[in-house]
């Protein structure tokens, strides 16, 4: 793929517009968002390029949205043939394609239905309420939850409720009730939490936005074992760490743990809103027509870019290139430890990683973005990096190149040439 500018006349012969577009939504939008100042217009590939006409290797990907990078070709085909046929349809009525990507995602996570949503909030907030269902099919009293510190799991007040980080849940305080908080790893104290009134145990295969922090295999196994002991569900969110994220389908293939419910959305349908819930076992079969609903999800433009994502990430063996340029990436960012004093620790598996810092990290982003970099800072000290699914080694070997130059500049206190 050509790394030129194709945008670049376009974006030169327009004035700037970015202080037009703030000073816009300044007046306009509800104040939910510290935006970075960059105004994108287009994308290929690995890279976004601004109204400036600069271009940005992209190693966020609309946090972990864009698995194959921008306007691939396949992509954009789809969007274009099915947007002449139907965008939108009913629940009500039938389409081709919402069973087969059904049956697809069932495979290959060893699940049997699904659900189909529009974000992440709203495939938690469908997960928790079959939560509640089965604990009422056994005793009216099993209705709490036993979730992580540090965790994420959405904004939405159910999504809010299982979300260990106070920051995020106490201007909407008081949330649902019955919620249990454990850190992560932390056996004795889930053995300690989980009960007879436990309806569900939650957890981040890998908790993303807490820091890139990924769940022992024993813990897992622990969580799956005390969930079966108390007749409880176990519930996996892999919304950001699924779908081929980790080099593997999902995040809990690489241990022996199967989930009753997991939770998925990000990269699912390339860019394009869809979330999903898998189940299994009596999770499966909890909902009866009118208990739950949605307008917008599972439509057919949605599920067939969904369907075509799957085929390119098989037929492109993108999950291999995950996992090569994973440890790739991670051996960069370990010899950067080696050089580097205020970096501490690399962890995550694939393309979810973070680099540890000993002081803030969002000066370091910024001065990366400055060279030419998209990452992102998350709880306060960690770098995390989301690339897309289809880099290669030149594009592995910039970036580490650009986070060394940013982390040195910092330490120095210079600012970006």
């Amino acid at each position: 793929m050509a790394d030129s500018n194709p945008f670049a006349a376009a974006a030169a012969s327009t004035p700037p517009r970015l202080e037009q577009v703030q000073e816009l939504e300044s007046r306009v939008l509800m104040r939910t968002y510290e935006r970075i100042p960059l105004l994108a217009v287009e994308g290929k590939g690995p890279w976004l390029y601004d109204a400036d006409g600069r271009r940005y290797l992209d190693f966020l990907a609309g946090i972990a949205v864009n698995a194959l990078g921008y306007a691939h070709p396949r992509i954009t085909r789809v969007l274009r043939d099915q947007g002449r046929r139907l965008i939108h349809l009913s629940n009500l009525y039938y389409h081709d394609y919402q069973g087969q990507l059904a049956e697809r995602l069932n495979r290959l996570a060893g699940m049997e239905r699904a659900f189909f949503a529009n974000s992440g909030a709203e495939a938690i907030e469908t997960a928790i309420k079959l939560a509640r269902l089965h604990g009422r099919t056994i005793t009216p009293d099993k209705f709490e939850l036993v979730a992580l510190e540090n965790s994420f799991h959405g904004r939405t007040l159910g999504a809010l409720s299982i979300t260990g980080q106070p920051k995020y849940r106490q201007p909407y305080e008081p949330l649902l009730p019955g919620v249990r908080f454990v850190p992560l790893n932390d056996g004795n104290r889930l053995r300690e939490a989980v009960n007879e009134r436990t309806c569900a145990i939650i957890v981040e295969s890998i908790q993303g936005e807490g820091g890139v922090f990924p769940a022992e295999p024993a813990f897992l196994q622990l969580a799956a074992d005390l969930a079966r002991e108390h007749r409880a569900l176990l519930i996996f969110d892999e919304i950001q760490c699924g779908l081929g994220r980790t080099g593997k389908w999902f995040a809990f293939q690489a241990t022996t743990v199967v989930p009753d419910l997991v939770t998925l959305a990000k990269p699912i349908a390339a860019g394009f809103p869809l979330s999903c819930v898998l189940g299994r076992g009596p999770a499966a079969t909890l909902f009866q027509p009118g208990m739950h609903g949605t307008t917008f999800g599972g439509g057919p433009l949605a599920c067939r870019l969904a369907l075509e994502f799957l085929d390119i990430v098989e037929e492109d063996h993108l999950l291999e290139n995950v996992q090569t340029m994973g440890n790739l990436l991670m051996e960069g960012l370990e010899n950067i430890v080696r050089r580097h004093a205020q970096a501490t620790t690399v962890r995550g598996r694939g393309l979810i990683l973070a680099l540890q810092l000993d002081r803030p990290a969002r000066p370091v982003v910024e001065q990366a973005r400055e060279m030419g970099l998209l990452i992102n800072a998350t709880h306060d000290s960690v770098v995390r990096l989301l690339p897309p699914y289809i880099i290669e080694a030149r594009h592995v070997r910039q970036a580490l190149k650009v986070l060394s130059r940013a982390l040195r500049t910092v330490a120095r206190g210079q600012k970006a040439s």
